[in-house]
């Protein structure tokens, strides 16, 4: 079988240096806000080519603490509208209930997933303060467009950039990465960041993520435990020097998706710029998709469906379950993600690309 995702064979190659830090993590005895997560945040600063990075303990974390940290600075203010993608994992929209703002769903560019930007400013309205923009499965979305937009409506840019790192963006917005295990840079357990350029929002998060606390015992804000964990922070400093290598290895496997994958039932992600794309994912659609999964199970290869459930219909989020959201319920029912990472080796891509070829 071929995994979706194979874990265990992809942090192998850095288990010694794993096993090395943790006997130091222990030798040290300081186990949470010490040098290794000091570390991570300079070096994930330099890498991102952003002046901050505060590091959080998971990525919906980093878009509430972003969030919030804009209401105490008088940007936005409880009761807000923040427009987000309607096809997104369900995070997106947490994030901003979990802030006292209300999402306002905009539909997707069937060709790239992502937001799209020209179905934007019918949106928006006298209560619009910010967009939240999701980079969707690796690929950077028409920040140009968004970026024009935000600055004609005077509106803040945050972006969810979880499934996106190594990306090179456009500006100097603020974004919340995640580090769960299956990501481009993923721990051994939760983790997250944001980066930021803006010092006051920097101030401010890094207070945030540790009680409202800049000083011990001293709270100047209602604040969060939600810290990078020292251990994860340490495996991170391992893994991200390797990052663009491994980016490299998903573009490569990528090509050979869309210059190889020939089956008119089955419908190619759309990539005009591969600088634009660090492939998290790999996702085609079809009509038959179920019917795909189990072919393709049978033959030995593990998918998985991201997502099968639009944030609008989920039970948790009733109050949004009557909106018509045609191209984003017509993505959940259609999508496939394919297996992608630096460890499938030529002989797994060529055996999955035959067998999506026969289907």
């Amino acid at each position: 079988m071929i995994k979706f995702l194979d874990l265990h064979k992809l942090n192998k190659p850095f288990e010694a240096q794993f096993l090395a830090k943790t006997k130091a993590f222990l030798d040290n005895g300081w186990y949470i806000l010490g040098d290794e997560v000091k570390q991570f945040e300079t070096s994930f600063a330099t890498y991102s080519k952003s002046k901050h990075c505060i590091g959080v303990g998971n990525g919906l974390d980093a878009l509430v603490l972003i969030l919030k940290a804009n209401i105490q600075l008088g940007n936005i203010k409880k009761g807000d509208e923040v427009i987000v993608p309607a096809n997104t994992y369900i995070a997106s929209v947490l994030a901003i209930l979990q802030a006292d703002l209300i999402p306002v769903f905009v539909e997707p560019n069937i060709e790239t997933y992502n937001i799209d930007p020209n179905l934007i400013e019918e949106k928006i309205t006298s209560k619009t303060k910010a967009i939240l923009v999701v980079h969707l499965y690796g690929q950077l979305a028409e920040m140009n467009k968004i970026n024009a937009i935000c600055a004609t409506h005077n509106l803040l840019v945050i972006e969810d950039a979880a499934q996106a790192h190594g990306l090179t963006f456009n500006g100097n917005q603020t974004r919340a990465f995640s580090f769960y295990p299956g990501k481009n840079l993923g721990a051994l357990g939760d983790g997250g960041a944001i980066t930021t350029n803006d010092d006051a929002l920097a101030e401010i998060l890094f207070s945030l993520r540790n009680y409202g606390s800049n000083k011990k015992y001293h709270n100047d804000f209602i604040g969060v435990n939600s810290r990078l964990d020292e251990l994860q922070a340490a495996f991170l400093n391992i893994k991200l020097p390797h990052l663009n290598t491994e980016n490299e290895v998903r573009k490569k496997i990528a090509k050979r998706y869309l210059s190889e994958i020939k089956n008119n039932k089955i419908q190619l992600p759309v990539c005009n710029n591969f600088n634009d794309h660090v492939f998290h994912l790999f996702v085609i659609r079809t009509e038959s998709r179920d019917a795909l999964q189990e072919y393709l199970f049978k033959n030995g290869i593990e998918t998985v469906i991201h997502y099968p459930i639009p944030p609008h219909i989920q039970k948790a989020l009733q109050e949004f379950n009557h909106l018509s959201l045609p191209i984003t319920e017509k993505i959940h029912q259609e999508v496939l993600s394919l297996p992608m990472s630096s460890v499938l080796s030529d002989e797994e891509i060529t055996h999955i690309i035959a067998t999506l070829n026969s289907y």
